[in-house]
């Protein structure tokens, strides 16, 4: 029986660009919860209703009414950061990259002090985001907050984002690639 670190092992040699330590299906993201202690439960169950609906909305395509519930949740529980990090999704569906999702995703870390669930989400939609607009660094500092959380998906990304990570990942690739085939190996 294999133990935790042969596994990490193991999982670094054959996939090499995942960080050492790293096992599949480990996403603890989904274990991460949201503290609504400080709400109202009526106010709370309100604002959940109110973001299912929105999902659903959003998942059938109709991102303008999808917005418009995420716009009530946010106004009838302002404080509390799920409906901004949903509501920042939407817009960033319709195309609001920049200033409208970005604005929300921070709210949402912000209301969460950087904490829970939405927190995890925030940080990694707002590294997407960041990515995009060529502002890399940020992105990695976002993902590796996000996979700190337990982000199985922000991990990926900040490796990816971190140069000293892929010039080791690269080296060690091309030493396996030796050991599987030492007769092309030697020819070069």
């Amino acid at each position: 029986m294999a133990s935790a670190h042969d596994r990490a092992v193991l999982q670094t040699i054959f996939n090499p660009t995942s960080p050492f330590g790293d096992i599949p299906a480990l996403n603890q993201e989904d274990d991460l919860t949201d503290d609504d202690s400080a709400f109202e439960p009526e106010l709370v169950k309100q604002v959940k209703d109110l973001e299912l609906q929105g999902v659903s909305a959003a998942e059938s395509g109709d991102l303008h009414a999808a917005l418009q519930l995420f716009n009530q949740a946010v106004t009838v529980l302002p404080q509390r950061a799920s409906a901004y990090n949903n509501r920042a999704q939407t817009k960033r569906l319709q195309g609001d990259t920049k200033a409208g999702a970005v604005d929300d995703l921070e709210k949402a870390i912000s209301l969460s002090r950087g904490t829970g669930r939405t927190a995890c989400q925030a940080l990694v939609q707002r590294g997407l985001l960041l990515r995009l607009t060529g502002r890399d660094e940020e992105a990695r500092v976002d993902f590796e907050k996000a996979a700190a959380m337990g982000s199985e998906f922000a991990r990926q990304q900040a490796v990816i984002l971190n140069p000293y990570a892929a010039l080791c990942n690269r080296m060690l690739s091309q030493v396996i690639d030796k050991l599987r085939n030492p007769e092309t190996s030697e020819m070069q």
